[in-house]
């Protein structure tokens, strides 16, 4: 798996929501296959585009809290977090050509 910092329940609103650069969470599971697949494209990207938007995982099995309240319901979603919102949020794996697309605006 990708070398992420984790984000917990406990730490999610001062990692993520009070980020002052947008924050990409990886909801993931360590049983979840696409999620495996996603995790080295997101490697690259983060190599690539680090200085621009912060990288971080959550494992939804060990916070519940956090996905429930932001209505986690299938694996991998990846959401991007900008001023304490949601706004962009991918659910499922996807090649990097369309990650890159779908997080343009965030990385230009």
């Amino acid at each position: 798996m990708a070398n992420f910092a984790a984000v917990t329940d406990a730490d999610f609103e001062t990692t993520v929501l009070k980020s002052d650069k947008p924050v990409l969470v990886d909801f993931w599971a360590e049983w979840c296959g696409p999620c495996r697949q996603v995790d080295p494209i997101l490697s690259e990207i983060a190599a690539e585009h680090g200085d621009k938007i912060t990288f971080v995982k959550m494992n939804v099995d060990e916070n519940p809290v956090v996905p429930s309240s932001y209505r986690v319901n299938g694996i991998p979603t990846i959401n991007v977090y900008q001023d304490g919102e949601v706004v962009k949020s991918i659910v499922g794996a996807r090649p990097k050509a369309a990650l890159l697309r779908e997080l343009e605006e965030f990385i230009a």
